[in-house]
């Protein structure tokens, strides 16, 4: 057998070109998330799973959200039956811990959705923020992005666009999509004020069964999802249960998907 001897400027140029040519074929996409924690890796592996185009952008390093840490860096999390169905279905063990609770390994938990989502078809791009949005004739077309450094650097280096038909904001607490189209885009949102209403103090059954009512459509193409719909809506959080959340990413991706099979794809990139 033959050894090749390994090249530095190779393996550098592996990584570059495939880089670049994933990342250009998705300069255009049918959906984009932003926020790689449990709701948005869900919402992109039901899109993904159903042939939308979709990716998903991160500005940390690591996807999978406050899941990791389980709750108070005890990584075990609960999720209720509706939620354990969903985990069932990614193949993820649930343990009963009594009726209506069940106890998950919380690494077990994001690595699997990581990998399956990752598999289905959804590109994510981590260490990329949002700082803006492209709006045209007050009509939302993509994401205005930049690498996470250059904002931790505070440097001045113009950002590029992504261009896209629907937008979902799974930023989790912080809400950020919703706050860019409110606070610098000056649009009003679908929310009883026009602005962002900000999360409630905790209340895990409220907060868990406000979530799916709250995951919508709060401007023209633009949703929320997870605990930013929350957020926006002025619902409580809910702390270490996380069925919500993967209840909530399947239920826009189903809001979506419907929507996209009502309109030709030749329609969907409009810019």
């Amino acid at each position: 057998m033959t050894k090749t001897a390994l090249n530095d400027v190779t393996i550098s140029r592996a990584i570059i070109e495939t880089f670049a040519k994933k990342f250009v074929n998705h300069l255009t996409s049918e959906v984009v998330i932003v926020g790689a924690g449990p709701a948005g890796l869900t919402a992109g592996y039901y899109l993904a799973k159903a042939g939308v185009k979709v990716s998903l952008f991160e500005r940390k390093l690591s996807i999978g959200g406050g899941m990791w840490g389980g709750g108070m860096m005890f990584n075990e999390i609960v999720v209720q039956d509706l939620g354990r169905e969903i985990l069932d279905e990614f193949g993820v063990k649930t343990e009963k811990y009594k009726d209506g609770y069940y106890t998950v390994d919380s690494v077990q938990a994001v690595s699997t959705l990581c990998s399956k989502a990752t598999l289905a078809g959804l590109k994510v791009f981590n260490l990329m923020e949002v700082e803006d949005l492209m709006i045209k004739n007050d009509v939302v077309k993509g994401l205005v992005i930049n690498w996470s450094t250059v904002g931790m650097a505070k440097l001045h280096v113009d950002p590029m666009t992504i261009e896209s038909k629907f937008i979902i904001d799974a930023t989790g607490h912080p809400s950020e999509v919703a706050h860019l189209l409110e606070k610098k885009s000056k649009i009003r949102l679908a929310t009883e004020t026009g602005g962002v209403l900000g999360e409630r103090s905790m209340w895990a059954d409220i907060g868990e069964k406000s979530m799916t009512a709250n995951t919508k459509e709060i401007f023209p193409n633009v949703y929320a999802a997870g605990m930013a719909a929350n957020a926006v809506f002025g619902s409580p959080r809910m702390g270490p249960i996380f069925g919500g959340m993967l209840i909530s990413g399947k239920r826009v991706a189903e809001l979506i998907s419907k929507r996209l099979k009502a309109v030709p794809k030749e329609e969907m990139i409009t810019c």
